[in-house]
């Protein structure tokens, strides 16, 4: 009799269809969750015979949940504040390796160990790509990322000095001048260079630069000299371009040798040294190089790169966090704790950097929420129910039936 089975593969259906909404509402908060959907097809049928123009006659016996689906469409975009924390706008992934196995994720609610490492909430490793130097070089291989706060960036020597000064025209044959600039060498200790100017003549000035005899082995204190020369409306002409080149003496704290250039013009024919009618002064001084510096803080850029700060005032990338696709997302093996895997329906996974090949860019301090619309699986649950009641309500009534036949039965 097989009427009795096929509302039992409406009560199995439905009970299917009843766990996969039952789960939708569990992930209701979980970050990054993708809800699903249970999609039915009739089962089979049977052929009872033809009409009278030959066309089949066919009962149906039944139906399943042909597949499960997941909607990967995004969910809302909340800031969280936490440094750590990053959502994915738009397609992908983010790579995670745990026990040497490769997973994929939604869930972007990271955090660091002791030790630095960028970890998931199960302890799976953040993969992406380290910095060298303060950038993400090209190609760079797939590995597990570290955030040290404290980390030390190393210094980075002076090699351009620019002052930006006017020295009085109307002064007197020698008078002098004076002004200074801190320069950092390659273990990142300050100098400070004084430079020393002298009126020689209408229009023209000599200048003297020194350092500190305990800066330098054997007390030497020159650094260079020379001549400026302006034209009658106080505009530099000699020298003609950057003094480059000026070599300091050996330095007493065992830094390494170094030369820096003094950038006369801001653009060609365009002086920072001028000479007119009104005090000699320094209105600005630009120095480049640092000293070295540790990392206090961070945030995580769209493309994914990890941007630091450092005490000394430098920004630098220490990392880049990877995204990865798939041609057929559907694909994916649900793996438990917010991780997917690869799979043959899936493809292989197409790593790169945020915002390139078709993959979304990060928003960093922000958490993506669960998708699961709390109103349309609430409509689900009662479709489901009313569905699982109907089947059970023809169970029953096969059975009236079959009672009924038997008590024909003399």
């Amino acid at each position: 009799m097989p009427s009795l089975f096929v509302p039992l593969t409406g009560l199995e259906s439905s009970s299917e269809a009843l766990s996969v909404t039952s789960n939708n509402l569990a992930n209701l908060n979980t970050i990054g969750f993708k809800s699903q959907r249970a999609l039915f097809g009739d089962l089979f049928y049977q052929q009872v015979g033809t009409s009278g123009a030959g066309d089949p006659t066919q009962i149906g016996l039944g139906a399943t949940v042909e597949a499960v689906d997941s909607q990967f469409t995004e969910g809302s975009i909340q800031a969280s504040g936490v440094p750590t924390d990053v959502a994915i706008q738009g397609d992908g992934f983010f790579v995670v390796q745990q026990g040497g196995e490769q997973l994929y994720t939604r869930a972007g609610d990271f955090t660091t160990d002791q030790n630095g490492n960028l970890l998931a909430q199960d302890g799976s490793q953040v993969m992406g790509y380290a910095a060298v130097n303060g950038v993400i070089p090209p190609g760079a291989a797939l590995l597990p990322l570290a955030i040290n706060v404290g980390q030390n960036t190393p210094p980075q020597p002076t090699a351009n000095v620019a002052l930006a000064l006017n020295l009085d025209s109307s002064a007197t044959v020698g008078t002098t001048f004076s002004t200074s600039a801190a320069v950092y060498d390659s273990l990142g200790d300050t100098h400070v260079l004084t430079y020393n100017f002298t009126k020689t003549a209408a229009n023209a000035w000599t200048y003297a630069i020194t350092i500190p005899a305990a800066d330098t082995t054997g007390g030497v204190t020159a650094v260079t000299n020379g001549t400026l020369t302006f034209n009658g409306a106080g505009q530099l002409t000699l020298p003609a371009a950057n003094v480059a080149g000026i070599a300091l003496p050996p330095l007493s704290d065992g830094a390494n040798a170094q030369t820096f250039n003094w950038n006369l013009y801001s653009a060609p024919g365009v002086g920072d040294v001028t000479q007119v009618a009104a005090p000699s002064a320094a209105s600005s001084t630009t120095v480049d190089g640092f000293a070295s510096g540790s990392l206090s803080s961070y945030l995580i850029n769209s493309d994914g790169t990890i941007q630091g700060t450092f005490s000394n005032g430098q920004t630098a990338a220490i990392g880049q966090i990877a995204l990865a696709s798939f041609q057929n997302d559907q694909g994916l093996v649900r793996n438990g704790s917010n991780n997917y895997l690869a799979s043959l329906s899936s493809g292989q996974p197409s790593i790169g950097a945020p915002g390139t090949g078709a993959r979304g860019s990060l928003s960093g301090g922000s958490l993506e929420e669960s998708n699961v619309d709390l109103a349309t699986q609430f409509a689900n649950l009662i479709i489901e129910e009313r569905s699982y009641q109907a089947n059970a309500k023809a169970v029953t009534t096969f059975d009236e039936v079959t009672q009924a036949a038997i008590a024909l039965i003399p």
